[in-house]
């Protein structure tokens, strides 16, 4: 490593904006009583400028601060920092930075969750990918509700039955009828041989933004607003999220304002009181529903997809709910909520033996919890799917699969013998590691197999295209949300099942419960999953742990690549991984060590490295650099590094709305999804941008809350993407938010040369060593240790 000491009077001329502070939680736990002023809701201002793109956290705002409070889980390493940003890094002096090489410290705020990457639509006037995306999930949760209500219905003989199994009963009734000879009536004729599905045509058209909410329904929801005091400004995002009855249901249940992002409940409370005047009470059975809905919403932002219904029950007392118990119940009644019970297992308990005919059945125990019937359906459906891919696969290996096994060799041939044999294997492994699924990829598609692979991002697309030497877009590789929404990837056969053979996900850390449910389901019957990644990631920006479940249960074969990362970066990430923060030699200046003071150095030291010192020493132009830190909010956030890196990067008056010709950007077609991209001018339609080579509209009136500067990104914002450089900002007041997945997940982005700014001191190690990604509240588990045994 090599160290940079900072020159006398370079921290002048830095931009370090204070953030506003957060309210104290007391403030959140009141019951409606005083009037609000005019120009709040409930006595706290609401933001007027609606959710930051590209967090689902950040977009709810303040509410993630009463999240935390009322929560006793906080967000796993990374994305509870996420929630923690609500603005409120202040500036606290690091101290004077050591001579030699220090250790490496944390920064300041808290992150994003970074996000999937869409892929183009086919054809301009087709719908944009967010609708396609919701059009499929609505799709595949009817399909799930079908196919659940077949399974509680009387079963005809051989009515389930489809394919082969369906011709042979048939044949084997013709022979018994008398219809037909036995010889006959069992011959097969020969399988046609297998060809790759072709890919379409698809060439890059805009994708436009989704439509903005009926003027009218706004208008009307405003009135409402006005009349109890909220600012007119939240009535777009109230339209979107209560629908074309905002206004109705807002009158008949005020307190329905906390379905909106960044709504909190004082602010609901207030609004409740400016409408229903003296019939406003704490004891409201409205209040109680809608606090429990919000919590679990909250929970969900944090990463749960339920809650341990005393915690549950104690955070409605935290909000003066007079009766939680009861608050519980009734959201319960309404269909709000759902309760389940899951059984406890015990690290090392064995599992209990049958009782005899005269003995009690020995009592399990379970712990009770609430949660969201959105994420409990999609649990659920994971489970179904993963056990129907992992049961559906022929006792016999396929000639197909034996041929594809045969021309791989090493770590491949490993994943590819499991792969032959089980619908459903786990690959772990680095960077590096990608070499293996993508031998696999190439073999099982050279023996006539249907195979197709997904990535979190873009960028991680175009990466694994070029180990199969293909051109992004054009083979086998897309995205997850591309293939979601079919912008990309085989099609769909008659019963809505993806044409595949073998599906490959990368970076399977990222993937939340629901779209994970919503690939597993979209397999047919005898298709292969491999879910691929590294397990020392910061987890998805949305509710679940899928891969982290998936490694807990021995369900499935599970393949460690031995393939490290090469070069000095990837020995310092390597041992990250593992909880050490050694030093490594860097004769290439590869990392290298900048010390600052506080925030306000660290972020002209940051644009110096940028702009100057990285594309002089290493010739990496500022366009393949990033530049990462803990949060938005801060001294040191994302907003005041973008402020700064815009002005010697690309300045300009930002007439479109702060929007400049060339400024790298961050488009969020959805909560909790990031994608970059670069502007490229503005017309009627709104801002145009290109993101991944596809060209984007985004409406003038959505751009405020879907775009924001990308030079500098948070690390969910980051994650699934490499650079060739990156310059990682560590201030001193970020200390307590860094945990050990941020860190590696922030340095494992560079490819050539790291900088890392350096204001922590001795926080960076203490974190490397010691704070591991927090727990999430998840039933995936338990679901699958009923449904599939244990491997090996």
């Amino acid at each position: 490593m090599t160290t940079e000491h900072s020159p006398a009077g370079d921290t002048e001329g830095a931009a370090s904006g204070e953030a506003a502070e957060v309210e104290p939680g007391a403030d959140s736990e009141r019951a409606p009583s005083a009037d609000a002023p005019e120009g709040t809701v409930g006595g706290a201002d609401v933001p007027e400028g609606g959710a930051e793109p590209g967090d689902s956290r950040d977009a709810a705002g303040a509410s993630a601060d009463a999240a935390r409070e009322a929560l006793p889980d906080g967000r796993d390493g990374g994305a509870d920092a996420d929630a923690a940003d609500a603005d409120s890094g202040g500036r606290t002096d690091a101290g004077g930075a050591e001579a030699g090489v220090p250790d490496l410290g944390t920064s300041a705020g808290s992150e994003a969750g970074g996000a999937e990457a869409p892929e183009t639509a086919e054809g301009a006037a087709a719908p944009s990918e967010a609708e396609a995306e919701l059009a499929a999930q609505r799709v595949e949760r009817e399909r799930i509700a079908r196919r659940k209500a077949e399974r509680q219905g009387p079963v005809a003989s051989g009515g389930k039955l489809s394919g082969t199994v369906a011709d042979l009963l048939a044949a084997v009734r013709a022979v018994e009828s008398g219809e037909k000879p036995v010889a006959p009536a069992f011959v097969e004729p020969a399988p046609a041989p297998r060809r790759p599905a072709p890919e379409p045509e698809r060439r890059p058209q805009p994708v436009r933004a989704a439509p903005a909410p009926d003027a009218e329904a706004v208008g009307a929801v405003r009135a409402v607003l006005t009349e109890g005091g909220a600012p007119e400004t939240l009535a777009p995002q109230v339209a979107a999220a209560l629908g074309d009855d905002a206004e109705d249901t807002l009158r008949a249940d005020p307190w329905q304002l906390l379905r909106v992002a960044g709504v909190r409940p004082e602010q609901a409370d207030g609004f409740a009181r400016a409408l229903l005047g003296a019939e406003c009470r704490p004891d409201d059975e409205r209040r109680g529903r809608a606090l429990t809905v919000w919590l679990l919403e909250q929970a969900a932002l944090a990463g749960h997809t339920a809650l341990d219904l005393p915690a549950l029950v104690e955070a409605l007392g935290q909000r003066a709910v007079p009766d939680p118990d009861e608050a519980v119940q009734s959201a319960l009644a309404e269909g709000d909520a759902l309760v389940f019970q899951d059984a406890l297992e015990e690290p090392g308990a064995r599992p209990a033996a049958p009782a005899g005919d005269d003995e009690e059945p020995e009592e399990v125990p379970v712990r009770v919890l609430a949660g969201l019937e959105r994420y409990a359906l999609a649990e659920e459906s994971l489970a179904d799917a993963l056990a129907r891919l992992v049961n559906s696969v022929p006792k016999e290996t396929e000639e197909s699969w034996e041929a594809a096994v045969a021309a791989l060799s090493r770590g491949a041939a490993d994943l590819g013998r499991q792969v032959a044999g089980h619908g459903l294997v786990l690959h772990t492994g680095g960077e590096a590691a990608r070499a293996e699924p993508a031998a696999l990829l190439g073999a099982a598609r050279a023996a006539g197999l249907r195979v197709f692979a997904v990535c979190h991002t873009p960028d991680g697309a175009r990466r694994f295209a070029a180990q199969l030497g293909e051109e992004p877009g054009a083979g086998a590789v897309g995205t997850v949300a591309g293939l979601l929404s079919g912008a990309s990837g085989p099609g769909r056969d008659a019963e809505g099942a993806l044409a595949l053979d073998l599906l490959v996900v990368l970076d399977a850390p990222q993937l939340d419960v629901e779209g994970a449910a919503m690939l597993a389901e979209s397999l047919p019957d005898g298709a292969r999953l491999v879910l691929s990644g590294d397990p020392a990631v910061l987890w998805s920006a949305g509710p679940g742990r899928v891969f982290a479940d998936l490694l807990a249960v021995p369900a499935c074969p599970q393949v460690a690549s031995r393939v490290p990362d090469p070069g000095p970066l990837g020995e310092l990430v390597s041992g990250i991984g593992v909880g050490e923060l050694s030093q490594v030699e860097a004769p290439g200046k590869e990392i290298v060590i900048v010390p600052v003071r506080d925030a306000g150095e660290a972020v002209h030291r940051t644009a110096q490295l940028v702009a100057d010192s990285v594309p002089r020493a290493f010739g990496v132009p500022p366009e393949e650099t990033v530049v990462i830190t803990p949060g938005h909010g801060g001294a040191a956030g994302t907003r005041a590094l973008n402020t700064v890196l815009k002005e010697r990067l690309n300045p300009g008056p930002g007439r479109f709305g702060g929007f400049d010709p060339g400024d790298r950007i961050v488009h969020s077609p959805a909560p909790g999804r990031s994608v970059p991209g670069r502007v490229v001018g503005a017309d009627a339609e709104g801002l145009r941008l290109e993101c991944a080579g596809v060209p984007v509209v985004v409406p003038k009136e959505l751009v405020e809350g879907r775009v924001r500067h990308g030079w500098a990104l948070t690390a969910h914002q980051a994650v699934g993407g490499r650079w060739a450089a990156a310059v990682v900002v560590l201030p001193g007041d970020a200390a307590e938010v860094l945990t050990r997945p941020w860190v590696y997940t922030a340095f494992g982005r560079a490819e050539r040369h790291l900088s890392v700014v350096h204001g922590v001191e001795q926080a960076l190690p203490q974190a490397v060593a010691e704070r591991v990604a927090k727990p999430r509240t998840t039933r995936l588990r338990t679901l699958l240790r009923v449904q599939l045994p244990a491997v090996g």
